[in-house]
């Protein structure tokens, strides 16, 4: 691999991200490159190799420290062109991590890519090609979380649809302080932060728990 691309990679020095997944990354970004002129798996203008290293690589391979480790199942909901599912499976592989990547995305053309990625790069993924929303009682470890929905109804989703979880990593855009101050309006959260690498307005979450905060109902006092 050329140094010049090894170097477009240095944010993710300090996770020790090792050449073959580097190798695999990129792999990744030409089929997508190639898929790309079919479909739109990401947008078109995004479609630069140097962008998709930045935007979706990076941004998605910064999370691997919060990924629970210990479970069998990794989930991210509505993956679209596989990031971050992708992005951390990868990255489990080449780890020897034994986790299997659960993906929802409900397009038929890009679950089908999926397959094909997963099949080509050798990844530990099952791909359900169903509305999230739709079933119950879900288990998993970490669940991820990236431009999927907005975060009132991701914690909702989690909440009323999963009945075993370990954490939710949930990645804030630049208008993401506003949204989680609103958000711990309604609920009790236990969380930890951490600042994007990719974005200096935008952050990560790792939500450990998750909780309704109980409404107080105003009484009224009749006088008979």
């Amino acid at each position: 691999m050329e140094q010049e691309i090894l170097n477009s990679y240095s944010r993710l020095n300090s996770l020790n991200v090792s050449r073959e997944t580097y190798l695999d990354f990129e792999l990744f970004i030409s089929m997508i490159i190639e898929k790309n002129k079919e479909i739109n798996i990401i947008s078109q203008e995004t479609a630069k190799n140097e962008v998709i290293r930045e935007r979706h690589i990076i941004d998605s391979a910064q999370i691997i420290d919060f990924v629970d480790l210990n479970s069998n199942i990794v989930t991210d909901l509505g993956t679209g062109g596989g990031m971050p599912g992708i992005i951390i499976a990868i990255m489990l592989k080449n780890m020897k991590k034994n986790l299997k990547i659960h993906l929802y995305e409900k397009s038929h053309h890009k679950s089908a890519f999926l397959r094909e990625v997963s099949r080509k790069l050798k990844l530990k993924t099952e791909i359900f090609q169903e509305n999230v929303f739709d079933l119950k009682k879900l288990k998993t470890g970490s669940i991820m979380s990236r431009a999927f929905k907005p975060m009132p109804i991701v914690l909702d989703l989690v909440y009323e649809n999963f009945s075993i979880y370990k954490n939710l990593i949930f990645f804030m855009g630049k208008n993401g302080k506003k949204i989680f101050e609103n958000s711990l309006k309604e609920w009790d959260l236990e969380y930890v932060e951490k600042k994007s690498l990719t974005n200096e307005d935008s952050f990560l979450l790792n939500i450990k728990k998750i909780k309704k905060k109980i409404k107080k109902t105003k009484c009224k006092l009749f006088l008979l």
